[in-house]
């Protein structure tokens, strides 16, 4: 079956979906994106992700011409139209057109795709023994508005990951320009110490993750306690346990921090709970939709 991509209000085939080479997302990076996770054809918490995506917009002072209803119908209209239940969905929205140099036009034309592809999940085995990761040299810019969205302009991400590969690690971890741990190069983070879950606090420059959210949500629920905090680099290395997570990994250990096992080197008992309630999470509030 050809693929179909939501382009500016049409649903039409992939190869037909074109931008022009003077769009300021190509150029600038100006933009945002979301991404999210469908299962049995329907989009895990959708409603939190067009509200943290209509966020971004107004951080970067961009208005669109669709509500969040009309995105969310548009989102479920490529699903349907490319007849998939287990989907990986990008939500990209730039400028447009116009502008002189970087300052951008007057009145923006933007540019709105919706993606959604197959979702290929990771492999099982990554779970059962969790990532190796590594601190990075790149920090996130606390003093950017663009550090707590998802901006078009990635590159201290990418570069980060970069640095990982070249490590052989799998992920990297970035501090903060304070010195306090912030999140992975796509992804929130969670230690647990003695029984209990830290993670980094919005004001340490975090994406606010829709997955932390329904994970800090379902660990409360259990009566475990959840502290958001400024994390520093001794308490993430002496954690008795760590775990990511975003929409696409959902819920994924970590192993190793620059060569140093957390914990006994395997995803901790807490950590495995947490994959199993964020599991039953899903379930329930899919089929609750459906």
């Amino acid at each position: 079956m050809e693929e179909l991509v939501w382009l500016n209000g049409t649903l039409c085939p992939k190869k037909d979906a074109k931008i022009s080479i003077d769009d300021r997302g190509f150029l600038l990076g100006d933009g945002v994106f979301e991404t999210m996770r469908s299962y049995k054809g329907r989009v895990f918490r959708l409603d939190k992700h067009l509200t943290r995506f209509f966020d971004a917009l107004a951080v970067i002072h961009l208005l669109i011409p669709y509500t969040s209803v009309e995105l969310g119908k548009a989102v479920n209209d490529t699903l349907e139209a490319n007849q998939l239940q287990e989907a990986y969905i990008r939500l990209t929205v730039t400028r447009g057109q116009g502008g002189k140099g970087i300052d951008p036009p007057e009145t923006p034309s933007p540019t709105i795709i919706i993606v959604a592809r197959k979702f290929i999940p990771y492999p099982e085995q990554v779970y059962r023994e969790g990532l190796t990761t590594g601190i990075s040299g790149i920090k996130q810019n606390l003093s950017s508005p663009t550090a707590r969205i998802k901006s078009l302009n990635f590159l201290d991400h990418i570069l980060a990951r970069i640095e990982a590969k070249q490590k052989r690690l799998d992920e990297a971890i970035l501090l903060n320009t304070g010195d306090f741990i912030c999140e992975g190069t796509v992804s929130n983070i969670f230690l647990v110490k003695h029984g209990n879950l830290i993670t980094p606090d919005k004001e340490s420059g975090i994406l606010p993750g829709v997955t932390r959210e329904a994970v800090i949500e379902l660990a409360r629920r259990e009566g475990i306690t959840v502290e958001g905090k400024k994390v520093t680099l001794p308490e993430l290395m002496t954690a008795d346990e760590c775990f990511l997570t975003n929409s696409l990994m959902e819920v994924m250990p970590v192993s190793e921090i620059d060569g140093r096992k957390v914990g006994q080197g395997r995803p901790g008992p807490l950590t495995l709970h947490v994959m199993e309630w964020y599991k039953n999470l899903v379930q329930e509030e899919v089929k609750i939709g459906s």
